[in-house]
This record gives C-alpha cells, sequence and structure tokens, in this order.
C-alpha cells in the first residue's frame, strides 16, 4: 500500500487543473469512432505520460496530469481515473468498460470531511493485466505485473503478480501457470 498524503482540493491551481481536464475529457468524449488520430495530440495533453494508447468513450479524470500510461493501454467505456495521486498503469494494461480507478478518499468523521480534506495514495497497476468489467481500486493499491481482476471486484489491498484476484473485497483466488516454451 502507498502511503496517503493530505490535499486541500480548493487550492486555485488544483481548481484550475480539474477545469483544464475536464474541458480535455469533453473534447475527447465527443469525438467520432473514426477520428482515432484525432485523440492522441489530446492524450499528450491530457495525461503525464501516455505513448500508444486507445480509450473508449466516455472517459472521465480529476487531473490527468498524475496518470501516466504503459505501452498498448486500452480502455473500454466509461472509465473514471479519479488521479489526485499519481496513477500508474504498466504496458499492455487492459481495462474492461466501468473500471474506476480511485486515488483519493476522505475523512470517516464527518466534521473533518465536511472541511473538504481529501486524502490521497498512489495506485500502481503492473504490466500486462487485465482489469474486468466494473471493477473499482481504492487508493493505495498496487497490482503486480500479469494478473487479472476479476469483473466488479472492489480492490482494496494490494495484489501480487501472475495472479487470478476477484470479489468484494478482491482476493487472490489462483495463481496463473506460466506458459512454458
Amino acid at each position: 500500500m502507498h502511503p496517503f498524503i493530505d490535499v486541500n482540493p480548493f487550492d486555485p491551481e488544483l481548481v484550475a487543473a480539474r477545469k483544464r481536464a475536464k474541458l480535455l475529457c469533453q473534447q475527447l468524449n465527443t469525438l467520432r469512432a473514426d477520428q482515432t488520430k484525432a485523440r492522441k495530440p489530446i492524450y499528450q495533453q491530457l495525461f503525464g505520460q501516455v505513448s500508444r494508447a486507445y480509450i473508449e468513450p466516455h472517459f472521465y479524470c480529476d487531473y490527468g496530469s498524475n496518470i501516466f500510461l504503459g505501452e498498448s493501454f486500452y480502455a473500454n467505456h466509461n472509465c473514471v481515473i479519479l488521479d489526485v495521486a499519481e496513477v500508474h498503469i504498466g504496458d499492455r494494461v487492459m481495462f474492461g468498460p466501468n473500471v474506476q480507478v480511485y486515488a483519493t478518499t476522505h475523512p470517516l468523521d464527518a466534521t473533518e470531511r465536511a472541511t473538504g480534506k481529501e486524502f490521497c495514495a498512489a495506485v500502481t497497476i503492473g504490466d500486462d493485466c487485465w482489469i474486468g468489467g466494473g471493477a473499482i481500486i481504492l487508493a493505495g493499491v498496487s497490482i503486480g505485473a500479469g494478473s487479472v481482476i476479476g469483473a466488479g471486484s472492489l480492490v482494496n489491498k494490494d495484489i501480487p503478480a501472475g495472479v487470478v484476484a476477484a470479489g468484494n473485497p478482491c482476493r487472490v483466488r489462483k495463481e496463473i501457470a506460466a506458459k512454458s516454451t
């Protein structure tokens, strides 16, 4: 688990950065299916790092600049990444529809929460992972390379490399056997 840090979402720089990201997401989400080349410059403006990626509409994020995408990233429809902290996604990672990544959370105490205070912690998804549709990945979580997260899972703790994990809460179900060559 990555450590949590305090964030003031009312900081003027953060407010401006969220507005910028919302406008870029709107541009991305209005492109026609055949406008694949028009996506790349928006990806380059939005994300902290991107090379080859394809994201189906609709996509939403808080800042974009805290999202670092590896080579050949694919996200199916209705992906949400709340990137208050950094979100690192490895090479050849695939997201099913409605995958949500939350690198932020709020205080449990109602009085403290009413101040608008947020906490955030980085999320890391290793190379060659497949995140099933409707999965939710919470702040501070790391998912090891080559792992598969089952559809509808709530990932609230680290998942090791090379496993199938599923459920609410998400738990390791089995190891993925390595192919012999």
